[in-house]
C-alpha cells in the first residue's frame, strides 16, 4: 500500500485525476470505479478541467457505480445514479449507456446484485476504483464487522447514516432509504488499482487504523491491505495519526517519476 500525503483536498483531486487522465491516455475505454459524497468532489472537477481543456478525452470511458440505495427511483434527484450522472458522467461528457450500476428498485434485490457482480465481470473489471472511507473505517457501505471476502449485496443502514443523510432528503429522515446495495469488499478488491482520498482531521483514526492497523473486519477499509496496487491519497489533518508519516513522505519524494501512483 502506498501512502500519498498532501497539502489538502485539491491537491490530492488533481493528483488522482492525473493519474485517471493517464490511464485513459493508455486505455481510453477503461472502466473507472466511482463513488458519491463530498471527499471525491476535488477528484471529479479537475478531471472534469482537463476534459474542458482538451487534455483528456474521457468520452468511451465506462463508469461503474460503487453502491446504490434500495427502492428509490433511478430518476429520483438523489439516487447515486441520478448524483452520478450530475457530478461524474455529465461533466466528463460520457453517455448513460456507459453507466453501470445496480438495480435497487429490482423486485428480486439478491438478483440484481449478483448480476451487477457479473457486468463488471463481463466488461472485463473495474480498472481504478475510487473510494472514500468512514469514520468507522468503512469502504462503499461495507460497515463494520463486514466480511472481507463479501461480494455485492445489501445492507442495512444504521440509524446514524441516515439522520446524516438526511440532509440530501429535505432534512426528512423518512424519506432516507432504509436498505443499500454496495459492492462487497471481496468484489472492490477485484479492481486493478485501487485508489482511496481521505480529508480531515475526524478520518484520521481510520486512516491510521486502514495504513498502519491490522487486517480487521471491524475496519473494513484494513482489506486494501491485501492488494496489489493500493493508493492511500491523504492530506495531512487525515495523516495526523499515522506514525510511519515521515517515512511516507521520503518514499513518495523519492520514488521515480515514471510510477505514477
Amino acid at each position: 500500500m502506498e501512502v500519498v500525503i498532501v497539502p489538502d483536498a485539491k491537491a490530492g483531486g488533481e493528483l488522482i485525476a492525473e493519474a485517471m487522465a493517464q490511464l485513459l491516455g493508455r486505455k481510453p475505454d477503461a472502466v473507472l470505479g466511482v463513488a458519491t459524497g463530498s471527499t471525491p468532489l476535488p477528484i471529479y472537477t479537475a478531471l472534469a478541467a482537463k476534459v474542458r481543456s482538451g487534455a483528456v478525452d474521457a468520452s468511451r470511458a465506462r463508469i461503474a457505480q460503487l453502491d446504490e440505495y434500495v427502492g428509490l427511483p433511478a430518476e429520483h434527484p438523489e439516487s447515486y445514479r441520478s448524483v452520478l450522472r450530475r457530478e461524474v458522467l455529465e461533466p466528463l461528457g460520457i453517455g448513460m449507456d456507459a453507466f453501470m450500476g445496480p438495480d435497487g428498485t429490482a423486485e428480486d434485490v439478491q438478483g440484481a446484485c449478483e448480476a451487477y457482480d457479473a457486468a463488471l465481470a463481463e466488461a472485463g473489471g473495474v480498472d481504478l476504483q475510487l473510494l472514500g472511507i468512514g469514520t468507522d473505517g468503512h469502504i462503499g457501505f461495507n460497515e463494520p464487522c463486514s466480511s472481507l471476502a463479501s461480494r455485492t449485496r445489501i445492507k442495512t443502514l444504521t440509524e446514524q447514516t441516515r439522520v446524516d443523510n438526511a440532509r440530501f432528503f429535505d432534512g426528512d429522515i423518512e424519506q432516507v432509504p432504509h436498505h443499500v446495495i454496495t459492492q462487497g469488499i471481496g468484489t472492490i478488491l477485484e479492481a486493478r488499482h485501487l485508489v482511496l482520498l481521505a480529508t480531515g482531521e475526524g478520518k484520521a483514526d481510520a486512516v491510521a487504523a486502514t495504513v498502519e492497523g491490522p487486517i480487521a473486519a471491524v475496519c473494513p477499509a484494513s482489506a486494501l491491505q491485501l492488494h496489489p496496487h493500493a493508493t492511500v491519497v491523504v492530506d495531512e489533518a487525515a495523516a495526523s495519526k499515522l506514525k510511519l508519516a515521515d517515512y511516507f513522505r521520503h518514499t513518495y519524494a523519492n520514488k521515480p517519476d515514471w510510477q505514477g501512483i
